[in-house]
């Protein structure tokens, strides 16, 4: 590969050996990547600082005979030091890092789920208090869509019926409507895809998370964020072969 200039986010930074870093990095152009700061734990390390998690980076990167990539340059362009006073804000930004890491793990290039985790950081950095459970599903939400298994939640994913959607599947990837639920209708299946009760307010949270800004993530109560969480997780269960930590610590 030779030389490599990129913009990356740290997702995860590990000790390895006396002085140097193993790099889980997330970039705009090459996917996920990993690499070493060869003397980066140094007191004199060029590199100070900037290669924890969270940061966002310009990075100078060489392939040589390892598989690992080398870290041989490194600019900070944001650091996001206040998510790092909170708690939640610290939590909050582990999971959405995991979450990307675990979806998107191939080197293959995805723009917009970059900038989403950017975007993510730099919220939770503002304005720390924005580290809820609700926040972090509409994240979550977003990286479906990404991912291309945004799930169908205007219609009946069985028979494309806009009323009475009453649970959700995440084998057919969206909602169902009650008759498709229960096998009412004539022609239905008994059940969608092992589909479970969905009210009203976890359907509307999902269709709010989806059409607004991430700035403008909706929140709902406990009960629907349960509802939203297990459709995300079930969806991605089935369809990526994926588990995902818990949205938030307080779920």
């Amino acid at each position: 590969m030779g030389p490599l200039k990129t913009e990356a986010v740290v997702l995860r930074s590990i000790r390895y050996g006396e002085a140097d870093r193993i790099l889980h990095l997330y970039t705009l152009d090459q996917g996920r990547l990993s690499a070493i700061a060869k003397g980066s734990r140094r007191p004199n390390s060029r590199f100070g600082g900037r290669l924890e998690p969270f940061f966002r980076l310009r990075l100078d990167l060489h392939q040589g005979r390892s598989d690992l990539l080398t870290v041989t340059g490194a600019q900070t362009i944001a650091g996001h030091p206040r998510l790092r006073m909170s708690a939640a804000a610290l939590d909050a930004s582990t999971r959405a890092c995991d979450a990307v890491g675990r979806l998107f793990e191939t080197s293959e290039p995805h723009p917009a789920v970059f900038n989403l985790l950017c975007r993510e950081l730099a919220l939770l950095d503002a304005e720390p208090a924005r580290a809820t459970r609700g926040h972090a599903l509409a994240f979550r939400l977003k990286l479906l869509v990404a991912a291309g298994l945004g799930p169908r939640l205007g219609e009946c994913v069985a028979c494309g019926r806009r009323a009475e959607l009453s649970s959700f599947s995440g084998a057919a990837g969206g909602m169902v409507c009650s008759s498709c639920r229960t096998g009412a209708r004539t022609g239905s299946p008994a059940t969608v895809g092992g589909s479970f009760a969905t009210g009203p307010q976890a359907h509307e949270f999902m269709v709010a998370a989806l059409s607004r800004p991430l700035a403008e993530a909706p929140e709902a109560e406990p009960a629907a964020l349960g509802q939203v969480e297990r459709a995300i997780s079930e969806t991605l269960e089935h369809h990526a072969h994926v588990r995902l930590m818990p949205a938030s610590a307080g779920r």
